[in-house]
C-alpha cells in the first residue's frame, strides 16, 4: 500500500509565475524539479476564484453549488464528506499544517449535540483535518481574528517582544527612524519585512511540516501543507525583497478597449479600490517586487522540504501534490485581487508526482487535459486504494493521466462565484439570490453565465489574453447558445443524493423488493404475484 501524500497548496499563486509554466525571469528550480518528477497539468481551474469556496471544493471534491460554502467564512455544513473522512477508514492519518479558511458550522454542530472541541467536533470544524497546526495567516490587531499562539511563541523565542509579531514584524517594514511601516499599505511592498527570512511565515510553516513528518512514524499519512503566501500583505524579508526589480516584471495584460463598454459586472469590479490601486503602475511595480520575492522564498522552502523528505527515506513512498487555491490579477485586465474568471485568477498551477513505477512513462510531461480542483480528492483516494464514490465526489482521479492511460478527463471545466457579499452587488443593485456567476470553459471558449445580465464570452484560441468579450456580439449567439446548453445540462446534475450511489440504485429490483416486503401495488391476483416472486418456475410448480 502507498504510504504518504504531501498535499501542498500556496495561497494566491498565479499559474504563470513559475519558470516551469513560462515566467521568463522568476526562476523556481525546486518547483520545476517536482514538474520533472511528475506531471504538470497545464489547464487546471479552481471551482471558485476566491479562498474559502475554492478550498472547500479542494477538500470535498465537490462543486461550490454542491457543498454550499459560497464565500469566505460561510460555513461548510455539517455532513459534507471531506478528504479526511474518506481517508481515515483506510487507516490514513490526515493532518493540516497551515491554512484552510474553514468556517465551522456551529449551528449544525449544536443541533446534533456535538461540542466543537470534542474529537468529532474538532474534525468537523477543521474541514476533516487533524489540526497539527492551523494558521490561516491573517492575524491583524482586532478581536475578529484568532491569533496563532504557536507563531507568536516562535517569534518571542527569537527575541521579539511585540504584542502582535505577525503584524508588526513578519508583515511590516521599518524606516531609518524606527517607525513601523505596515505591509498592509502597498507603498511599503518593496521594503524588507522586519522579520528575518528564517523566522518569517513560509520557513516557519515548512519547519512545522517537517516536525509532523518526523513524528508521524510508519503509519500512512496525508499532510496538507498549506502556505499562506504569496497572498497579501505583500511584503517579504531580505534578501527576497529586492531580487526582482522592474526589469523582471511582465507588462500588465490589459487594453483600453476593456474599459470602454465592459460587461456590467466586470465594470463594477474594475471600480473596486483594489482594482484602481493595481491600475496604477507605481503601486503595481512595488507589489510585483514583493510578490515575486515571496514566490522565490516559497521555492527555496520547497527545496528545503524535498531534501528533508529524501533524507527521511520516504521519497519513493510519497505522492506530492503542488497547487494553489486561485491566482492574482496583479493589474491584468484593470483588476486587483481575484474573483473573476480570466486565467490570471481562475487558472492554477497543478503538479502531481506519483512515485510508483506505473507513472514512470509520464514523468516530466505537461498535460493539456482540462482538470479541476475537485480532482485532487479522488486522486489521493485512488492512490491509497480507496473505492470510487462518484455520488459524493464530483471530481475525477488523475491517475489514468499520470499512468499514461488517458489524456482527457472531461469536456469542460466549471467555476462558480457568489459576489453577494461584495460592494459590487450593491453598486449593481442586484439581489443576493441573483449575485451569481458561473464559468464554463471547453478548452477554447470561455463562457460566463451572469444571472440577470448578458453572458461574457471569450475565444481563448484566437484571443489568449482574453481582451475581447464577444458576449454582446450577435455573430457569436450560436456559440453562446451551445455553451449555455452545456451549462444548463451541468446545472441539472444530481449532486445532493450522497447517501446512496447510482450503482446501488441500479442493482435494486424495486418491484421484487416491494413484493417481498408485502407491499402489493397493482397486482391483479395471487398468481401474478407468484410469477413475480418465482419467475423461473412453471405455473404448475408455482402452485
Amino acid at each position: 500500500m502507498p504510504k504518504n501524500v504531501l498535499f501542498i497548496m500556496c495561497d494566491q499563486l498565479r499559474w504563470d509565475y513559475l519558470s516551469c509554466t513560462g515566467h521568463p525571469h522568476l526562476h523556481t528550480p525546486n518547483i520545476d524539479a517536482l514538474a520533472a518528477r511528475g506531471v504538470l497539468f497545464d489547464r487546471a481551474y479552481v471551482q471558485s476564484p476566491i479562498c474559502g469556496p475554492s478550498r472547500m471544493s479542494f477538500y470535498t471534491g465537490r462543486y461550490v453549488s454542491s457543498h454550499g460554502s459560497t464565500w469566505n467564512n460561510i460555513p461548510l455544513k455539517v455532513g459534507e464528506m471531506t478528504l479526511g473522512d474518506h481517508l481515515r477508514p483506510l487507516g490514513v492519518r490526515t493532518a493540516l499544517c497551515g491554512k484552510t479558511h474553514m468556517a465551522a458550522d456551529i449551528e449544525g454542530l449544536r443541533r446534533l449535540g456535538l461540542s466543537p472541541d470534542s474529537e468529532i467536533g474538532v474534525l468537523v470544524s477543521e474541514c476533516g483535518f487533524e489540526p497539527y497546526e492551523r494558521d490561516d495567516g491573517l492575524h491583524p490587531d482586532g478581536a475578529r481574528y484568532a491569533r496563532n499562539a504557536a507563531y507568536d511563541d516562535h517569534m518571542k523565542d527569537r527575541g521579539w517582544k511585540d504584542e502582535n509579531p505577525w503584524q508588526s514584524v513578519a508583515n511590516s517594514a521599518e524606516d531609518d527612524d524606527g517607525n513601523i511601516l505596515s505591509g498592509w499599505f502597498l507603498d511599503h511592498a518593496d521594503k524588507p519585512a522586519r522579520a528575518a527570512d528564517e523566522e518569517s511565515e513560509t520557513p516557519y510553516i515548512t519547519g512545522r511540516a517537517m516536525d509532523f513528518i518526523r513524528e508521524a512514524g510508519d503509519k500512512p499519512w496525508c499532510l496538507h501543507l498549506s502556505y499562506i503566501k504569496p497572498h497579501w500583505p505583500y511584503i517579504v524579508p531580505a534578501p527576497y525583497h529586492d531580487m526582482y526589480g522592474p526589469e523582471t516584471h511582465l507588462d500588465p495584460v490589459r487594453s483600453p478597449e476593456e474599459q470602454r463598454d465592459p460587461h456590467p459586472v466586470y465594470g463594477a469590479f474594475m471600480q473596486e479600490r483594489v482594482s484602481r490601486a493595481f491600475s496604477d503602475d507605481t503601486a503595481r511595480t512595488r507589489v510585483l517586487t514583493a510578490y515575486m520575492g515571496l514566490i522565490k522564498q516559497l521555492d527555496d522552502q520547497i527545496g528545503r522540504l524535498m531534501s528533508f523528505v529524501a533524507e527521511q527515506g520516504i521519497a519513493d513512498d510519497t505522492m506530492i501534490v503542488f497547487t494553489s487555491d486561485h491566482g492574482d490579477y496583479l493589474g491584468d485586465h484593470w483588476m486587483g485581487e481575484k474573483e473573476l474568471f480570466h486565467d490570471a485568477s481562475a487558472r492554477i498551477p497543478l503538479i502531481v508526482v506519483d512515485p510508483r513505477p506505473e507513472a514512470d512513462a509520464t514523468r516530466g510531461v505537461k498535460s493539456s487535459a482540462l482538470v479541476e480542483a475537485i480532482d485532487v480528492v479522488p486522486t489521493i483516494l485512488d492512490f491509497f486504494g480507496g473505492a470510487s464514490v462518484p455520488h459524493i465526489i464530483e471530481g475525477k482521479s488523475l491517475l489514468p493521466v499520470l499512468h499514461g492511460k488517458a489524456d482527457r478527463l472531461r469536456d469542460f471545466a466549471v467555476s462558480e462565484y457568489d459576489y453577494s457579499l461584495r460592494d459590487v452587488r450593491k453598486r449593481l443593485g442586484v439581489e443576493v439570490k441573483d449575485s451569481k456567476l458561473t464559468m464554463l470553459f471547453d478548452g477554447r471558449w470561455k463562457f460566463v453565465f451572469a444571472e440577470g445580465f448578458r453572458p461574457m464570452l471569450f475565444d481563448v484560441e484566437a484571443d489568449p489574453d482574453e481582451l475581447t468579450d464577444l458576449g454582446a456580439d450577435p455573430g457569436y449567439l450560436p456559440e453562446a447558445a451551445r455553451l449555455e446548453r452545456l451549462f444548463f445540462n451541468w446545472a441539472r446534475r444530481t449532486s445532493q443524493r450522497t447517501t446512496i450511489s447510482d450503482a446501488q440504485i441500479a442493482a435494486r429490483d424495486a418491484s421484487m423488493g416491494e413484493a417481498k416486503a408485502g407491499i402489493l401495488i397493482g397486482y391483479r391476483n395471487e398468481e401474478e404475484l407468484r410469477q413475480v416472486l418465482n419467475p423461473g418456475l412453471s405455473k404448475t410448480d408455482q402452485k
